[in-house]
């Protein structure tokens, strides 16, 4: 897959910037933000918040699914 389309994302566990997020599933907050939640290939989760231009740019793209929204 193409890392250059994927959502990237800060690592607590690891400490590292711009982790490509693998399995990314797209929710929508209470708020009406979009809230992006996958893993980083090693086993630690990740999480982040998206713009809903970016959210919907990944659900086009492939590289995340759509949760309930």
């Amino acid at each position: 897959m193409d890392t250059s389309k994927m959502i990237k994302a800060y690592c607590m566990k690891t400490k590292e910037k711009n982790v490509p997020m693998q399995d990314a599933v797209i929710s929508k907050t209470s708020r009406g933000g979009y809230m992006a939640q996958g893993n980083d290939g090693k086993g630690n989760k990740m999480t982040t918040m998206l713009s809903e231009a970016n959210a919907l740019a990944a659900i086009k793209n492939g590289v995340a699914k759509k949760e309930g929204w």
